[in-house]
C-alpha cells in the first residue's frame, strides 16, 4: 500500500474574496489569509486552498473536478443557488449515486455528491 495520498487541493480564483463568501455562505467553510493571493481552506473535508488566477477549472478544459460530498443532495443543491452558485448540470444519476454541477464566483466547476 502506497504511503503517498492526496492531502492538499489547491484551486484557481479569479476574485478570491467574492469565493471565499460563497463557499461559507453555502457550506460553512472558514479561511487562514496568507495575503491577499491566497486563502486556506478550514472545515471543508480536505486541506486545500484558494490562489489568484486569471484562468478557470473548466472540466471541458480538461481540469481536475472537485467533487464534494453531501449527505442531502437537494439542500446542497439549494443552498449553492442561494449563495450564488450557478448550476451547470442539474441533478442526474451516475453508479453509485447522484450529483450535480455547478460553478463559483470564479467560474470554477465543481460537483456535489450523494448516494
Amino acid at each position: 500500500m502506497s504511503t503517498t495520498k492526496i492531502n492538499y487541493i489547491e484551486m484557481p480564483a479569479s476574485d478570491i474574496a467574492a469565493t471565499k463568501q460563497f463557499f461559507n455562505d453555502a457550506f460553512g467553510w472558514e479561511y487562514i489569509d496568507y495575503g491577499p493571493d491566497y486563502a486556506a481552506i478550514k472545515n471543508a473535508g480536505i486541506d486545500g486552498g484558494f490562489y489568484s488566477a486569471p484562468l478557470k477549472a473548466q472540466t471541458a478544459q480538461g481540469s481536475v473536478l472537485v467533487v464534494l460530498y453531501s449527505p442531502d443532495l437537494q439542500k446542497s443543491l439549494h443552498a449553492v443557488e442561494q449563495a450564488g452558485g450557478e448550476i451547470i448540470k442539474p441533478i442526474f444519476s451516475f453508479p453509485g449515486g447522484h450529483r450535480f454541477h455547478f460553478t463559483c464566483p470564479s467560474g470554477n466547476e465543481y460537483a456535489v455528491w450523494s448516494e
